[in-house]
């Protein structure tokens, strides 16, 4: 019997790590399958053009997947069981129960309301794709009506940034208001959020700081010091969290969903369970949790592959890099800011601006597509048998 890998999403983090295990494990003794709700590739970061209303292909995980062996099922997670090691999903044949012996979890992550009322009835986001079209849907509206109209964007991390920026030079004819909690791009240097600044102005942005929304509704946003804004379309970008899946099967989990891991991805509390991308909390090499980010998701998803396949064919497992160097931020299609963090997760005093960092930007965006679309170029081709079995589990071979 071969040992069965099963892995939960097949975003950025899950997508490539499914694929580079295919390569790196001979089918001989490894089965590998991906559950994704949806039978595409979502390319998260640019999920606020698609909304602004850009052209954004969708690839197909067959393609993706195409010549590695690995099964694709198109399904919903509903549950995980650790204790019994089987993943229960829902799809239109009615879904069932399919079981692992080692389960590498990258289920993303979500907006996150933090309980304000009214967000989720009346705002709309852009951490998935059908919630991005709905966006989509809504600004076609209001640019046929011919009147202009106004968008509200709710949080001023680089999701929101970005999606106020791409908004506003993509439909010039809507007022767009960005919401920030306290100092607009407070996480940047003075340098880069001064380019900032000129960056909203020069688009019409309207920057509201030192600001805390207190309630969403259908065609307002109410703040918490008694000011209301005009909203035909609400933005919420206040942050993400994990999904309750995790928590609700017994994995140990912080706050906000994510799982608890150890140096090498595998969760603190059950040992044939790897989390990775958005869905781990781990500490970074400067002592701090890792961002939910692209960036951390390819480096959560080398650290992942390489404890797996040490554990799984009895070699030593290294610590691959876990780093999080720079802020890479759209500005519309045509500016952009890179900022470099120092080794405490500060802005350093220096960033680039302009075009030139937007094209560093959509290169880094073609890149990580063509990694996750392409996850066997350049490794070795299954050359590693395994020196463990189901039945006697990687998690006893362990030092």
């Amino acid at each position: 019997m071969r040992h069965r890998i099963v892995v939960l999403g097949a975003g950025y983090a899950g997508a490539f790590t499914a694929g580079t295990l295919a390569r790196r494990l001979s089918p001989a003794d490894t089965e590998i399958t991906v559950v994704n709700a949806v039978p595409d590739f979502v390319e998260r970061m640019r999920l606020h053009q698609l909304a602004a209303g850009h052209r954004v292909e969708p690839r197909k995980l067959s393609d993706v997947f195409a010549g590695t062996g690995i099964r694709l099922r198109v399904a919903r997670v509903t549950a995980v069981d650790p204790g019994r090691q089987v993943v229960a999903v829902a799809d239109p044949d009615g879904g069932g129960e399919l079981a692992y012996d080692t389960l590498l979890y990258a289920l993303g992550s979500h907006g996150d309301d933090h309980g304000v009322p009214g967000v989720a009835e009346h705002a709309f986001d852009i951490a998935a794709r059908p919630s991005a079209l709905r966006l989509r849907e809504r600004l076609d509206g209001l640019g046929r009506r011919g009147e202009g109209g106004s968008v509200v964007v709710v949080g001023d991390g680089l999701t929101g940034i970005e999606t106020a920026t791409e908004i506003a030079e993509a439909r010039p004819g809507l007022s767009t208001t960005l919401v920030a909690p306290g100092e607009l791009g407070v996480r940047l240097s003075a340098g880069a959020r001064r380019h900032l600044r000129r960056a909203c102005d020069r688009l019409g942005i309207t920057v509201v700081e030192h600001t805390s929304v207190e309630a969403v509704e259908a065609m307002r946003v109410l703040n918490a010091d008694g000011t209301v804004l005009a909203s035909d379309a609400t933005v919420w970008t206040a942050g993400f969290v994990a999904g309750p899946i995790a928590a609700a099967g017994g994995l140990e989990v912080i706050a906000n969903g994510q799982i608890v891991v150890d140096r090498t991805m595998r969760s603190v509390s059950h040992a044939n369970v790897y989390a990775i991308g958005d869905a781990a909390h781990i500490t970074g090499d400067n002592g701090r949790p890792l961002p939910m980010s692209c960036a951390s998701a390819g480096y959560t998803g080398k650290q992942a592959i390489a404890a797996i396949v040490g554990r799984l064919t009895g070699h030593e497992v290294p610590h691959t890099k876990l780093v999080h160097v720079l802020h890479h931020i759209s500005l519309g299609r045509r500016d952009g800011i890179l900022q470099p963090i120092d080794g405490t997760g500060r802005a350093k005093p220096k960033h680039m601006g302009g075009r030139k960092a937007a094209r560093i930007k959509a290169a880094i965006i073609r890149t990580s597509l063509w990694g996750t679309s392409h996850p066997t170029f350049g490794l070795p081709q299954r050359k590693h048998r395994l020196t463990v079995t189901p039945d006697a589990p990687a998690t006893q071979t362990v030092a």
